[in-house]
């Protein structure tokens, strides 16, 4: 189905026509938004606006998780992360922690900026080490 909103029919084609290299890197983009915008709803006390920010956060985590390839140790290792940083956001929805988020976010992000990096090594083949 197409949008009508331009905005939501140029979303719809970047993820359409996006490599798997490039959906992950929207799934962690989506994912650090997400917890960016808990943390102002619980500072604004919009509680149901920060428990859906954060269910949607740990729905990406889910969905990165189900998708690892655990047969090589990187994949373990991530799967211990996402699986750290799931805890960590039931405990922060339910406690409405911002510490607890920010703490995610940095996951999330440091997870983002390597992968990004480890996609432009890829494609170069130049090593950034």
């Amino acid at each position: 189905m197409i949008a009508k909103d331009p905005y939501k029919n140029y979303q719809q084609n970047a993820i359409m026509s996006a490599g798997p290299e490039e959906l992950t890197t929207m799934l962690y983009n989506r994912l650090v938004k997400d917890l960016k915008l808990a943390q102002g709803h619980i500072t604004n006390k919009e509680i149901q606006l920060a428990h859906n920010c954060i269910t949607h956060a740990q729905d990406i985590l889910n969905h990165l998780l189900n998708t690892l390839d655990t047969s090589v140790e990187v994949g373990k290792n991530l799967e211990q992360m996402y699986d750290y940083m799931n805890r960590r956001l039931v405990e922060g929805n339910l406690k409405k922690d911002n510490l607890i988020l920010q703490e995610v976010t940095g996951f999330a992000e440091e997870i983002r900026d390597t992968w990004v990096q480890a996609v432009k090594q890829v494609k170069t083949g130049v090593s950034l080490g």
